[in-house]
């Protein structure tokens, strides 16, 4: 397991560069909320988004983990691995991703796990994609399931 300090005592996480942090601390980062595993649709003339509340087939719309997150690719070939390199093409990322925070130099939010020792913080708050999204079904029509708007 990581140590969530450096020497300097402060956390990995305003410490280092996204590119910096080791495979723990980067899975450490992530709050859990399951957001971009929903799927999205892309108007190609605009760049536009649109959210959908349909959650990839791999995501656990409970807990909002996947099911096979070591071997998802395998399962899903075009699912997004998040990276240093890509974090900040991913527009659709919510506002509230810790990866996109601290590419965009914020800090994490409070109720975010590293913060508040609290993992399912990010449920009770209502900011994970628990309680609101739909499993996938082989006939889902995205397009009768979006639910926002995500502009560059």
């Amino acid at each position: 397991m990581t140590d969530t300090h450096s020497l300097n005592n402060k956390p990995f996480w305003q410490v280092k560069t996204l590119a910096e942090l080791d495979c723990d601390e980067w899975e450490a980062l992530c709050d859990g909320c399951g957001r971009c595993c929903l799927h999205k649709l892309e108007d190609e003339d605009t760049g536009v988004f649109y959210l959908t509340n349909v959650a990839c087939r791999l995501l656990d719309v409970h807990s909002c983990r996947c099911r096979h997150y070591a071997d998802r690719h395998r399962h899903v070939p075009d699912c997004v691995q998040l990276t240093p390199d890509n974090v900040t093409a991913c527009h659709w990322l919510p506002e509230t991703c810790a990866y996109r925070r601290r590419a965009e130099g914020h800090e994490l939010s409070d109720w975010h796990p590293l913060i508040s020792g609290q993992a399912s913080q990010v449920h009770r708050l209502g900011i994970s994609a628990c309680g609101w999204v739909v499993a996938e079904q082989a006939d889902t029509q995205l397009e009768d399931h979006i639910v926002a708007t995500i502009s560059r």
